[in-house]
């Protein structure tokens, strides 16, 4: 690891961490010597990072530090670029020119001698076989849920029958072709999946929903795992 990249590394362990953090669990993780991180933590001090602590009791970085834009190394750039790339060629075409414009903000911010990394990228996905015209866009339903108001939409079922619906919207899923609403429906009084292609006349109401977002995220990912639990003990 580049002693740049090192320096930045430090930081993200300092930023995400409240309670102080020692020199030896700094180097068990950057795979490096005590002594290394000791000259690494000196040499941010003298860079005017403002790290508090001494050697032995431990290090943090005052909260309201901010790291220059964009300090990304070059593993971190690839990652974002590989899910760049997913998002880019699905069918929520919204979504896609959004991921699109910030792989551009983000090469146009790199040093030039990093670029190299998203124009000659290591790492690609498989293109993704959609149906023709299969395109989606969740720009409301993500306003929604950023918002957190109930939604509205005409929903049809496999067998054809249409319903309306009025839910709150936790979280979209996706996989290579579909995108997934996952909402507290107030007709079913239940959590339900909706696929987005079967909704139609979607809309955001001024109104909230009767719990906060993250009870229903916390509801949602309990379900989730007592099915997994269920399913497990079933096979």
């Amino acid at each position: 690891m580049r002693s740049t990249d090192r320096l930045f590394q430090i930081i993200q362990i300092l930023r995400r961490t409240p309670r102080a953090v020692t020199a030896v669990a700094i180097a068990e993780e950057l795979e490096v010597s005590r002594r290394t991180v000791y000259r690494d933590i000196a040499d941010l001090i003298g860079r005017r990072v403002p790290i508090r602590g001494t050697a032995g009791l431990g290090y943090t970085l005052d909260d309201d530090y901010e790291m220059r834009p964009l300090a990304l190394s070059a593993d971190e750039t690839e990652a974002l670029a590989l899910g760049a790339q997913w998002v880019s060629r699905h069918p929520d075409q919204a979504l896609a020119r959004l991921a699109l414009d910030a792989l551009s903000k983000i090469r146009l911010s790199l040093p030039e001698s990093s670029r190299t990394v998203l124009e000659q990228p290591a790492l690609g996905v498989r293109s993704i076989a959609t149906a023709p015209g299969a395109t989606l866009d969740t720009t409301c339903l993500r306003q929604a849920i950023r918002r957190w108001r109930v939604v509205t939409f005409s929903y049809r079922a496999l067998d054809g029958k249409i319903s309306q619906r009025h839910v709150w919207p936790i979280l979209l899923g996706y996989d290579d072709t579909r995108c997934l609403l996952i909402a507290w429906c107030e007709e079913r009084a239940a959590l339900r999946h909706f696929r987005l292609e079967r909704m139609s006349h979607i809309e955001i109401l001024d109104r909230r929903p009767a719990k906060r977002r993250t009870d229903m995220l916390r509801h949602w990912h309990a379900q989730r795992e007592s099915a997994m639990d269920a399913w497990n003990r079933n096979v």
